[in-house]
């Protein structure tokens, strides 16, 4: 009889916010800034706040 495989468990990571995610931006002195989990977190915070409804023309 064979033995059951478990399947395996994704493996998780810690999350840290700081960690770079994979880009980077140049800043206006053409240093390359390595983009974060909480700079996209942020980013996204303020396209809440300005978030607007559509009108229908």
């Amino acid at each position: 009889m064979k033995a059951q495989q478990q399947p395996q468990q994704p493996r998780v990571t810690p999350f840290n916010p700081q960690q770079p995610v994979g880009g980077s931006i140049i800043d206006a002195e053409g240093r390359e800034i390595p983009i974060t989990e909480q700079m996209i977190q942020q980013a996204c915070r303020e396209l809440d706040k300005a978030w607007q409804t559509p009108r229908h023309v």
